[in-house]
């Protein structure tokens, strides 16, 4: 399987040498723009990183954070300022937003400290975050009761570290002996079906409960916790088929608008 990468115009397939980057003007004008001229942008910031301020992390959005990266001073002339910054933003309990040139646009980014190191994170511009309105859930009523029980399912879930087998990665266990069996030849391992008699009504409370004594044992916590009886108007609910109870099923969506794909209207796109 290729990706082929057509003209529709004259109806062939085009050569990579064929393709560049453009800015569209309007439907009909597209600017060029070669990769030189992007790495050769008149930013400040082109070859260095900007400090723009220094905030509390509380105050960030972690919608607006991307993935980190490590920083590493260059050179011995550059590891005094390193290890000055790192100490102060450790010390005063804040991150710095800065910008910086990635892929040919200026990005905004955000540092912190990682033990002894200092960590750089891209962040998205206000205009990259999709407006959530339009994904609201239809209104619903909820009861106090309700809310007080689901407040203290979460205190008794609570942890102050992210160990133990909740948090271990079993899609790469699972491939490994997907891939250990395909290599010996030997049947696939089978996924259990879970153990829900179809038709069952199911306590959703109960189920709540039952997982989160689960969660508990896998810690050798105390396990006997001490529930209110809900209402029994909302105690019960149908279970679907072949779906756990204590999981709530929601439709993906990328917090991301859906017109931008890695870069956004900011900067030039392949023309």
């Amino acid at each position: 399987m290729r990706v082929r990468k057509v003209c529709e115009l004259e109806d062939r397939e085009v050569r990579q040498d064929e393709i560049g980057k453009g800015y569209e003007l309007t439907r009909t004008q597209v600017i060029p723009v070669s990769d030189e001229e992007l790495r050769n942008l008149p930013l400040p910031t082109a070859k260095a990183i900007e400090i723009q301020g220094f905030v509390p992390w509380e105050s960030i959005d972690p919608i607006r954070v991307g993935e980190g990266y490590y920083l590493q001073p260059d050179g011995q002339v550059a590891v005094k300022p390193y290890e000055l910054l790192r100490r102060a933003l450790e010390r005063s309990s804040r991150v710095a937003v800065a910008k910086f040139a990635w892929s040919g646009r200026e990005r905004l980014g955000l540092l912190r400290v990682r033990e002894n190191a200092l960590v750089l994170h891209a962040m998205r511009w206000p205009d990259e975050i999709r407006d959530p309105t339009e994904l609201y859930p239809p209104a619903v009523e909820v009861s106090q009761a309700e809310v007080d029980e689901a407040v203290l399912l979460i205190d008794r879930m609570a942890t102050d570290r992210l160990e133990g087998a909740d948090f271990v990665d079993h899609y790469t266990e699972a491939l490994e002996k997907v891939i250990e069996a395909k290599r010996e030849e030997k049947p696939l391992p089978q996924v259990p079906e879970p153990e829900i008699q179809p038709g069952k009504v199911v306590d959703l409370m109960a189920a709540l409960q039952e997982s989160v004594a689960r969660a508990q044992a896998s810690r050798g916590e105390d396990t006997e916790a001490n529930v209110h009886k809900m209402p029994p108007k909302a105690a019960v609910r149908k279970a679907a088929k072949k779906t756990p109870a204590t999981k709530a099923t929601a439709k993906k969506s990328t917090a991301g608008k859906a017109t931008a794909k890695k870069t956004t209207g900011r900067g030039p796109r392949s023309a």
